[in-house]
């Protein structure tokens, strides 16, 4: 066999390799043909191939091991228990940036299923590397392990912690200063994720100088961009009041009101959002909120869209005016209430609904004034029947009954309860059921007092009334 020969077998079976990989890596970018993958035992041909001499088959082959660990939780599984981490850790911190980006690829598909296979990623030391990739000239392997880092700081606080002390967060507020906006993105949302688990990891990220940067991206061109920016900033500013003075120092409003009429509706959602978790800490950050014209800003998003989208908003009002008497007067004067009926009538699933009743007895609770502009748009009949239908939820009737004292008092001098009354039900019928459960929150008395043709009853006794003579 001469050496031409010779030759020919090696090229021969790297162009088999070659196909092999590229022909798995396309095949895995469709649903069906996965299962059939899996069984012929795709996982453990493709390891060898990820420490193949030839370079585009080691990357091929850990782009498609990335694809398949990213169906489902047992492909995933499978990375772990084949041993294959290891060795893409190990390539990750030697090879080029074509197979740092697939490495990380394939890290972030088994993070993503759960916490136990984002742990797996930790445990064999995959933080580190990740984070010298936050560091490469490459803004696309940049890119790449900051999504790997955000699928395991996602699942829980130990996690989020585990990044947080690789020395992941200083990087990715250089990555959010970047100029490649999908490097922006995925950063903010990196830090959205690691700041929700707790006051002191996103104490973390405040310290590393997170929010000034943050806070000038809220008017970003980009929708996706301006949603993680907005998410990032609501993760920070729910925990406490002093970061979600922090926050608002950054000096977000009245910046973040246009937000609020932008044309995507998960920039609504979240900047509704991000202003609920500071308007919740105090009478003083709600006060703010209502002077940079905040509340009306909210009331107008809230009339702007449907479902989800409006519920921080409808939650918003409600902590607004829970405060102070103040504060529910400017929801009041700001027409919120006709906005908050509306709602009511209009969405049809239960946990909107006990939101906006919640929101509504904020409002009406503090005073008579207060209750009569809740009553007078004649929302009592819709809370009632909301009450009544066998439909609605447990956490609705609650929300829609009266429970604490304040609130029962002020159903009654808005005029509810006389309203309760007015309304003609079979006896035994379920209407009268509920009518009763109303009732029976009340002294007897009471009831009788609001009860049709009261007056006239105690008219006939004062007639029928025989003094005492001496």
């Amino acid at each position: 066999m001469s050496q031409r020969q010779v030759l020919q077998v090696f090229e021969q079976y790297q162009k088999a390799r070659t196909q092999f990989v590229q022909m798995v890596a396309e095949l895995a970018t469709r649903p069906q043909n996965i299962e059939t993958l899996q069984n012929a035992g795709v996982m453990s041909l493709l390891r060898p191939l990820l420490l193949d001499v030839v370079p585009t088959i080691q990357q091929t082959a850990a782009l498609a091991l990335g694809r398949l660990a990213n169906y489902n939780d047992d492909l995933a599984e499978a990375v772990v228990k084949g041993d294959i981490l290891p060795q893409l850790v190990y390539s990750l911190a030697e090879q080029n940036r074509f197979y740092k980006k697939a490495a990380a690829f394939v890290l972030r598909a088994v993070a993503k299923h759960s916490p136990q296979l984002a742990q797996a990623i930790v445990d064999c030391g995959a933080l580190d590397t990740l984070v010298i990739c936050l560091e490469d000239f490459d803004p696309g392997v940049k890119e790449a392990a900051a999504w790997a880092l955000g699928y395991i700081a996602r699942h829980n606080s130990e996690l989020s912690q585990a990044v947080v002390d690789a020395g992941a967060v200083p990087l990715l507020v250089l990555c959010i200063q970047e100029p490649e906006i999908a490097l922006k993105r995925i950063a903010a949302s990196d830090l959205s994720d690691i700041s929700k688990h707790s006051p002191e990891l996103a104490q973390t990220v405040v310290d590393a100088g997170a929010i000034a940067h943050l806070a000038q991206m809220i008017l970003n061109p980009d929708a996706k961009l301006k949603r993680q920016v907005l998410s990032a900033l609501s993760q920070i500013a729910k925990h406490s009041v002093d970061l979600a003075e922090m926050v608002v120092e950054a000096e977000i409003f009245p910046v973040v009101l246009t937000c609020l009429k932008d044309k995507d509706e998960y920039v609504k959602k979240n900047a509704s959002t991000l202003i609920r978790e500071i308007a919740k800490h105090t009478p003083e950050l709600s006060q703010l909120i209502v002077n940079a014209g905040g509340v009306a800003a909210v009331i107008d998003c809230i009339g702007s869209c449907k479902g989800n989208i409006r519920l921080p908003g409808i939650m918003m009002l409600g902590y607004v005016a829970a405060h102070s008497e103040n504060l529910a007067m400017a929801v009041i004067i700001s027409k919120g209430v006709p906005q908050l009926s509306v709602c009511l009538s209009e969405e049809p699933e239960d946990h909107i609904k006990a939101a906006t009743a919640w929101a509504l007895a904020q409002i009406g609770r503090h005073t008579p004034e207060h209750a009569r502009a809740v009553a007078v748009t004649n929302i009592l009949p819709v809370l009632l029947s909301l009450y009544m239908s066998p439909e609605s939820s447990e956490d609705l009737q609650v929300k829609v009954l009266p429970h604490d004292s304040k609130a029962r008092r002020l159903f009654v001098t808005s005029g509810g309860l006389k309203k309760v009354q007015e309304i003609k039900a079979e006896p035994g019928s379920l209407l009268q059921e509920y009518i009763n459960s109303i009732n029976n929150c009340y002294p007897e008395e009471i009831v009788r007092y609001y009860s049709p043709g009261y007056s006239d009853t105690l008219l006939q006794r004062v007639d029928s009334y025989q003094p005492l003579t001496n």
